[in-house]
């Protein structure tokens, strides 16, 4: 057996690979370990309570991604209205523009550093520097800084900068003051609409790629022979190819390449990713959940954020329930000294101390386990990770996606992934 083109990986960035290849008039298939398809943008259901894998809304503003979605399914459009958890106060989002709830003394405090902070900038060296700059030391330490911890896995001190851009709010003085003696409905955020399948979960978006290409379930990829053009399955499959794509991490790649040199597994060691447990709750009643969405700052509280399935769309759960989905984090920086079931009870009890459901409403209880859930921005990311693609480009590797090319990419920005490789490969294909 042998592919033209084979994509490792079938989630969003491999399934518009494969899309965009078949456009072109070239043939691929998806090989996908996982039994089904969509990565990080699949879903998976029980007893009716459908769950995304990790929180996914579209904000996209390109035309063409848009034009592929809205294509793909009828959509819901959600308007960004975030909220936050602060030491029993609930905050809309973002929290610096959205002081209202709490004491007099904090909002003196938080108000006064960021004045501060705009008078006396300092120097830049990593991202605990940039947010103080950005906000004063004050919220800094007690907003964002603690987020950090809990989202990323390591101190804001170990992460660098270039990944923020318009990641996080820039809030002006106006703003603020706005936010902290009133209470407001205007909602400030880096998107103006958040879209969101009617049907089908979030992997929806995908559909209208997903009908046009080839994928194969439960291909796990043990060994890459890049000199034979061999992969080998852990079913004891194996396939030829003239091409291939891999939207694999790059931490796990290297380890199924036939004689990957020492010096690569080193710089791989330097990479840091995050991964996740899911904490999934089905409620036996209709609109529980209040928040779309929001995030948790209190360290001694597990989730960094937690979102409602049934508020993006009614068709993710049974009629007359409600669902709610919260995300935990961890790497080998920051491990986790509970096993699955002391994280789920753990969960629960502070989302029923924090007065967001009531026991007797909860008719589902599931954890789940990611293994990867991001890439995380430490000072060697750069470097290391370019040390390594270059290595597996040289193997004739075309790498996609976020963990492919070890970038923060949301799923439009993975998709264009997919469609860039695609064209340079027609081209390349042009030229021979």
């Amino acid at each position: 057996m042998k592919e033209k083109v084979a994509i490792l990986g079938g989630g969003a960035s491999g399934i518009s690979c494969g899309y965009h290849l078949k456009k072109l008039g070239i043939q691929s298939t998806i090989f996908e370990k996982d039994s089904d398809w969509g990565g990080l943008c699949g879903n998976f259901s029980i007893d009716g309570f459908r769950f995304d894998r990790f929180v996914h809304f579209s904000h996209t503003s390109n035309k063409y991604v848009k034009n592929l979605i809205s294509n793909s399914t009828p959509l819901n459009i959600h308007k960004p209205e975030a909220s936050n958890y602060y030491k029993g106060q609930w905050l809309r989002h973002p929290a610096i523009n959205n002081l209202y709830p709490l004491s007099p003394v904090e909002r003196r405090k938080i108000i006064t550093d960021f004045i501060l902070s705009s008078s006396k900038k300092k120097k830049i060296n990593n991202y605990e520097d940039w947010l103080k700059n950005q906000y004063g030391d004050y919220f800094a330490e007690k907003f964002p800084m603690q987020y950090t911890q809990k989202y990323w896995t390591v101190p804001a001190k170990s992460l660098e900068t270039k990944w923020v851009g318009n990641k996080m709010h820039r809030s002006s003085i106006d703003q603020i003051l706005q936010g902290a003696f009133s209470n407001h409905d205007r909602t400030d955020y880096y998107a103006n609409q958040m879209r969101y399948p009617k049907v089908g979960g979030y992997r929806s978006i995908l559909n209208g790629m997903k009908k046009d290409v080839n994928v194969i379930l439960n291909k796990k990829v043990i060994q890459i022979d890049s000199e034979k053009k061999n992969i080998i399955f852990s079913d004891k499959t194996s396939t030829n190819y003239d091409i291939l794509v891999s939207s694999i991490p790059l931490v796990s790649i290297v380890n199924t390449i036939k004689n990957i040199p020492n010096y690569i597994k080193s710089e791989c060691s330097k990479l840091l990713s995050t991964s996740g447990y899911l904490v999934s709750i089905g409620l036996d009643k209709p609109c529980i959940p209040k928040h779309l969405w929001f995030y948790i700052y209190d360290i001694s509280i597990l989730p960094s954020r937690v979102y409602s399935p049934s508020l993006k769309s009614s068709e993710n759960v049974p009629e007359g329930c409600s669902s709610l989905q919260a995300e935990i984090y961890f790497s080998k920086k920051m491990e986790l000294n509970y096993d699955e079931q002391e994280i789920l009870d753990r969960t629960i009890k502070s989302l029923l101390d924090m007065n967001v459901i009531k026991s007797k409403n909860i008719i589902l209880k599931h954890i789940r386990r990611e293994n990867f859930a991001n890439i995380v921005f430490t000072p060697d990311i750069y470097n290391s990770s370019l040390i390594v693609k270059n290595y597996l480009k040289s193997k004739g590797i075309n790498l996609i996606g976020r963990f492919g090319e070890w970038k923060y990419l949301w799923s439009d920005q993975a998709i264009l992934s997919g469609k860039k490789v695609a064209r340079s490969i027609h081209r390349s294909i042009k030229n021979e």
